[in-house]
């Protein structure tokens, strides 16, 4: 960025500042284990974001599974779960601290209603965001599944949710 960009770019945000101007934040990071994904944190953690919703009402649910795949969406084989109220607008960035560097997949699950009850208005998403419809909704673990290191990767995950006979992401996303 040239001398002259960055001054004009300093007096733009000196100037919203001082007239009351609120410009874009980074989303806060969500989640009981929030501080595993701070800066400098350095063990191994996903920073799942999360965008798309449909409606910015009920709950939030994600799920981490580990490297096997027979595991993976089974009943009481999660590693962990985190569940959050939809916040009011944007991304909801979660933090899920790992126990090691490895494999694992995220689930995410978007309970609109906060029912705790699955229904057909609900949405979910996965990390590398597979493709579903209404036939296969459960992805193969190889579509998911997420190499880590040590440090904080980041997981874009877009809700799908049901529209008509098919499943995806809705027009507009956070609202």
């Amino acid at each position: 960025m040239s001398k002259l960009a960055r001054g004009v770019m300093g007096a733009v945000i000196a100037v919203a500042g001082a007239i009351g101007v609120g410009l874009p934040a980074h989303a806060a990071i969500l989640g009981p284990e929030a501080a595993a994904c701070a800066p400098g944190a350095n063990r191994p953690a996903l920073l799942v974001s999360i965008d798309g919703f449909k409606a910015r009402t009920g709950d939030l649910r994600v799920q981490l599974y580990g490297a096997n795949p027979e595991d993976f969406l089974a009943k009481g084989k999660k590693m962990k779960r985190i569940e959050l109220p939809v916040t009011p607008s944007g991304v909801m960035e979660v933090c899920v601290a790992l126990p090691a560097p490895g494999d694992y997949a995220i689930a995410v699950r978007h309970d609109v209603d906060g029912s705790g009850k699955s229904n057909w208005n609900d949405g979910g998403g996965f990390s590398r965001n597979p493709r579903l419809s209404l036939l296969s909704l459960k992805p193969d673990y190889d579509k998911v599944v997420i190499r880590t290191e040590n440090g904080v990767r980041r997981v874009p995950v877009t809700m799908q949710y049901r529209q008509g006979f098919s499943i995806g992401p809705v027009a507009m996303a956070s609202r």
